[in-house]
């Protein structure tokens, strides 16, 4: 059995209670899609979101989905220029329009990435 120690604030005797720090891979630094992950469930899937804090999963999941998503990001991105091949002249002729071109892929991926593991 764990013994709860107490310390004295007035009158009143306040256990010394403290969640234990999540140590999964604490080097890695958290992206975008990792910080937009937890912002969704803190605030639309509250009680998923407690479960995990509690269980000391939450940075785990974080984590990996964060992960998942930048490789889902990397293979989106190459299907998509594999299938509508943007000409490296275009780079050099008409940089404003590979640009656009660019964000646009970059866009459409993104939406794909935000349903299928961001927002669900």
């Amino acid at each position: 059995m764990i013994e709860i120690t107490y310390h004295k604030e007035g009158d009143y005797f306040i256990p010394d209670l403290y969640l234990e720090k999540e140590d999964y891979e604490e080097d890695y630094i958290i992206g975008k899609y990792g910080h937009l992950r937890l912002e969704y469930l803190k605030n639309h899937k509250r009680s998923e979101y407690t479960i995990m804090f509690m269980n000391m999963t939450l940075r785990k999941h974080i984590v990996e989905t964060d992960k998942q998503a930048k490789e889902r990001l990397d293979i989106l991105m190459k299907q998509m220029l594999e299938k509508n091949s943007i000409d490296e002249n275009l780079k050099n002729t008409d940089p404003l329009k590979w640009t656009g071109l660019m964000n646009n892929y970059k866009h459409s991926v993104e939406e794909i990435i935000y349903k299928e593991l961001i927002y669900v």
